[in-house]
């Protein structure tokens, strides 16, 4: 991971085509790298999170080139490497899955859904706000906890949205924009020799918020109805709703 970092540091201060052509090369290598830890992290995840089995590196990794058409931005490249396995499409996926991003001093792993359309967003909502002591207790669980201790707060509105009680004991995690979470890592964690077992510890911590967050998905999936289908996918989450 060291050589990543030492390349992603230089591309940062020459994000430039005329550098990248030069270094491309050392980008193909570092790129490499990154397609066989992410094989060894998704052989890990599977065990965890059966659901992501098929998953390809290609499927999982975001191109390093950057959409600059409608930016004012124009530097041509991402100065970071990420990683998102998810149920349905890797990278493309609408759904909560694993996050892990490289880029010297600000590498962390991340989970969760991040800019829902604006009915996906209605719904979890609606999830959180019926179940919210399901939430406080994964967020509660030694494991998660370790990690994880509350949604990120990064996108949020001022008021809690319309249809829900201002007085809600949760209205901050009504007025997420988006539910993710995450916790960072230093880039000694990332180089370190046991950072794959790190990853797939945290991958374990992510997995019960990413559970709850992608029920919204089987439920739509089931026509509003919790089919045996459902209760196969998620029997502890089916039970409690349906009491």
């Amino acid at each position: 991971m060291k050589e990543i970092l030492d390349f992603l540091a230089q591309l940062s201060c020459n994000n430039n085509r005329e550098w990248f052509n030069e270094h491309k090369d050392w980008y193909i290598r570092c790129h490499k790298q990154v397609e066989e830890f992410t094989a060894q992290w998704l052989e890990r995840l599977v065990e965890i999170d059966p659901e992501l089995a098929g998953l390809q590196p290609k499927d999982c990794i975001w191109r390093i080139y950057r959409d600059v058409r409608f930016s004012h931005d124009k530097r041509p490249f991402k100065e970071w490497f990420g990683i998102f396995p998810a149920v349905k499409g890797g990278r493309k996926s609408d759904r909560g899955g694993y996050y892990i991003h490289l880029e010297p001093n600000r590498c962390m792993f991340g989970g969760g859904i991040w800019c829902p359309n604006k009915d996906l967003l209605h719904a979890l909502r609606k999830e959180i706000y019926a179940n919210y002591d399901e939430v406080e207790s994964i967020f509660a669980n030694p494991l998660t906890n370790t990690y994880f201790q509350d949604f990120s707060t990064e996108y949020m509105l001022k008021k809690v949205p319309q249809g829900f009680p201002s007085d809600f004991v949760h209205a901050d995690w009504l007025k997420r924009k988006a539910y993710t979470f995450s916790t960072p890592l230093t880039d000694e964690q990332v180089c370190a020799p046991d950072f794959l077992d790190l990853a797939t510890d945290i991958s374990r911590a992510a997995k019960p918020i990413n559970d709850f967050l992608n029920y919204t998905f089987e439920v739509k999936e089931c026509d509003g109805t919790h089919s045996e289908y459902c209760a196969r996918r998620v029997p502890t989450l089916r039970m409690k709703r349906n009491t």
